[in-house]
């Protein structure tokens, strides 16, 4: 194998890597847009719809801080009583099971 097979092995693992990164976030952000929506008391086609803009939300600037700020400042205007560490501790946790979902997607 030439260095130059290696490097190529090196970008499509890094791009193949960056593509799971990308849908387990996607994936993330879904979950917990469902799991605001519970807690704001949205079901059905409302809770869908929710779980949508948090997705959306994640476009807005680079990280994890949009989708948190989104699901903060909706749960400050609704009056629902979760901390900070809570929220980030579910982002954590969906995190993981959407990387999991990911994986065994393939």
């Amino acid at each position: 194998m030439t260095f130059d097979d290696r490097e190529k092995t090196h970008e499509k693992k890094f791009a193949h890597d960056a593509e799971l990164q990308f849908k387990a976030t996607a994936r993330r952000n879904k979950m917990l847009g469902l799991w605001a929506a519970e807690k704001l008391g949205l079901t059905g086609a409302e809770a869908e719809a929710y779980a949508k803009e948090v997705v959306v939300a994640d476009f807005e600037t680079p990280g994890d801080e949009d989708v948190f700020q989104k699901v903060r400042k909706d749960f400050d205007a609704k009056g629902v009583h979760q901390s900070d560490h809570q929220i980030r501790r579910t982002m954590l946790e969906l995190m993981d099971q959407a990387i999991e979902a990911v994986k065994t997607a393939k």
